[in-house]
């Protein structure tokens, strides 16, 4: 029997042979991620250089831009190595490391736009009491909670793990996955399991709360308030909704695959679901929230004129 010290690599068993076309998959996905971290990375310094952005909810925005590239560099540049390799082979310990980002940028993610919704909240429902309730010190304090509870909820979870007796090394995924990983053990998986579900709750569920809580109240204004009122709560809940909805759409997708057997699906759409969250989500947000914001859109013309 096999512990985890004494397996020194997975095997991904998701990828299929593509001959030639491995060349236009590696230019297209390295295009894809030269756009992601060009967009991000102009977001971020935009509203770091103007003072005029300097509010809760663009202080909430890059730290969503910066999740992004942290998300998306846990996986674009392993996945381009692996799109050009004959052996889709990964060390133990990067495995680990792997499992490790990704799960925090999803968790990170997921509380970020749960944040975002209680921002929106306020603005709309108590516009007046806005800037006293959410400024910028108190937007600080959230992403800083949410980013350390995030690495310690998965700091605990890799432990736990890695004391795993694991019998295989063979990791029906693209990248590595922690289900996956669980599944490939032959000890008790209890302390695993019920840990697991404890934190699906408060990573979750929790954040759940605040989501359905701002916008069942944002509908409440919207439904007996004037249309200016209407318009305004469209105008700013269209692109936090797009990206939380399409986030949790990928989400879906990824826990289907690596939960059920997709064998009837093809493999080309299987990979793409399986990879959607963290392929199409940080590309997504800046552009939704960049090009439907007016005054951060002029911010960021004026800054690439100057």
């Amino acid at each position: 029997m096999l512990n985890s010290t004494s397996v020194f690599y997975f095997t991904l068993g998701a990828y299929f042979p593509v001959g030639n076309l491995r060349y236009l998959y590696f230019l297209l996905t390295g295009l894809l991620y030269v756009v992601v971290v060009v967009v991000n990375v102009s977001l971020i310094v935009v509203i770091c250089m103007n003072r005029s952005l300097h509010e809760p909810m663009y202080v909430l925005l890059c730290s969503l831009f910066v999740n992004e590239l942290y998300g998306s560099t846990a996986l674009f540049p392993f996945l381009l190595l692996q799109i050009l390799s004959d052996v889709h082979t990964v060390s133990a310990s990067f495995c680990f490391l792997q499992i490790f980002c990704v799960y925090t940028y999803g968790a990170i993610e997921y509380m970020n736009l749960a944040v975002m919704s209680y921002d929106r909240y306020l603005a709309i429902c108590h516009p007046l009491q806005y800037h006293t309730r959410m400024t910028c010190h108190r937007a600080f304090v959230w992403i800083a909670a949410l980013w350390f509870y995030s690495f310690v909820k998965f700091l605990i979870t890799l432990s736990l793990n890695m004391r795993l007796a694991l019998c295989r090394n063979l990791i029906n995924s693209l990248y590595c996955h922690n289900y996956l990983v669980v599944k490939l053990a032959c000890s008790d998986t209890r302390i695993n399991n019920i840990y697991g579900l404890f934190g699906i709750v408060l990573t979750v569920v929790v954040p759940l709360v605040p989501i359905l809580f701002s916008y069942m109240k944002i509908l409440q204004v919207c439904f007996s308030g004037c249309r200016q009122t209407r318009q305004k709560a469209v105008s700013t809940c269209t692109p936090h909704l797009v990206s939380l909805l399409n986030f949790s759409f990928g989400c879906c997708f990824e826990i289907l695959q690596s939960r059920f057997d997709m064998s009837s699906v093809p493999r080309m759409l299987r990979a793409i679901l399986s990879l959607y969250f963290l392929l199409i989500q940080p590309l997504l947000n800046p552009l939704m929230y960049g090009l439907s914001n007016l005054d951060f859109l002029n911010k960021i013309l004026e800054f690439g004129v100057h």
